[in-house]
């Protein structure tokens, strides 16, 4: 399985940015797709993943605090994290990552996506 995730850039707090990952291989459809995150200086962190069979949605609720939805389009095999309200504290590298379910724990993702930037100004 290869990853590719896009839509990181710069934008002001209380902005919005919608980050992609394309996934693409011959059973890219039995894996879950976990968003993780890392800032300089600190420990790479769960955002969010998404089961891709049932949809099923699981999200780090101290980070997300009910500002970011993941979600998926099986036929583009693309998932999105969609983020609202941001604040300078999101500011990190974005990765997109594969596994056998969606996790909070990134060793159970066997293939990762190269990262995005994502950086929030005050």
């Amino acid at each position: 399985v290869q990853l590719q995730a896009y839509g990181g850039g710069l934008v002001q707090a209380g902005g919005s940015l919608r980050l992609s990952c394309v996934a693409t291989g011959r059973t890219v459809r039995t894996y879950a797709i976990g968003w993780f995150r890392q800032a300089p200086g600190k420990e790479r962190e769960f955002v969010a993943a998404i089961n891709w069979s049932s949809g099923s949605t699981y999200y780090a609720a101290d980070v997300v605090k009910g500002r970011f939805t993941i979600f998926r389009d099986n036929a583009k095999n693309t998932t999105f994290l969609q983020m609202n309200s941001l604040e300078p504290e999101d500011t990190a590298v974005y990765y997109c990552a594969a596994g056998d379910r969606g996790s909070s724990w990134s060793s159970m993702y066997d293939f990762w996506g190269q990262g995005t930037q994502v950086t929030v100004s005050s």
